[in-house]
């Protein structure tokens, strides 16, 4: 058993969430931002790239949600094995931790190249 500081865990948890709420967010805004696009007279080619990011936008859409769901699991795990165990913490809690964080950092940069590569052809059809 490790200690550790619960508060600093609930913390990081609460940001990652507040992270993937902003990013949902996002996704929104630029499906919004899509639909006007695809709403104009397009070539095959910008056709193609509208199905394309509509797709992208919803397989992030559920990665976010799914991300969000593992975090609110792990959440539950480390409430439990509080009440169970104190301040003292299983290892395998902690190394679930650290896969979560490693999950967001590739889906934060995942959308990140999403949102580049889709205002990048927003702004060229312009």
């Amino acid at each position: 058993m490790v200690q550790v500081d619960i508060s600093h865990l609930t913390q990081e948890s609460n940001k990652l969430r507040d992270s993937l709420r902003s990013y949902r967010d996002n996704i929104a805004n630029q499906q919004a931002k899509l639909q006007q696009f695809a709403s104009k007279q397009l070539s095959k080619e910008d056709l193609q790239e509208v199905e394309h990011f509509h797709n992208q936008f919803h397989i992030q859409l559920i990665n976010i949600h799914d991300l969000k769901q593992s975090i609110k699991m792990y959440d539950r795990k480390v409430n439990f094995e509080l009440a169970a165990n104190g301040s003292s913490m299983n290892e395998s809690i902690l190394n679930e931790q650290e896969r979560l964080a490693n999950e967001f950092v590739f889906l934060s940069s995942t959308l990140e190249d999403l949102d580049t590569g889709f205002e990048q052809m927003i702004s060229v059809s312009k």
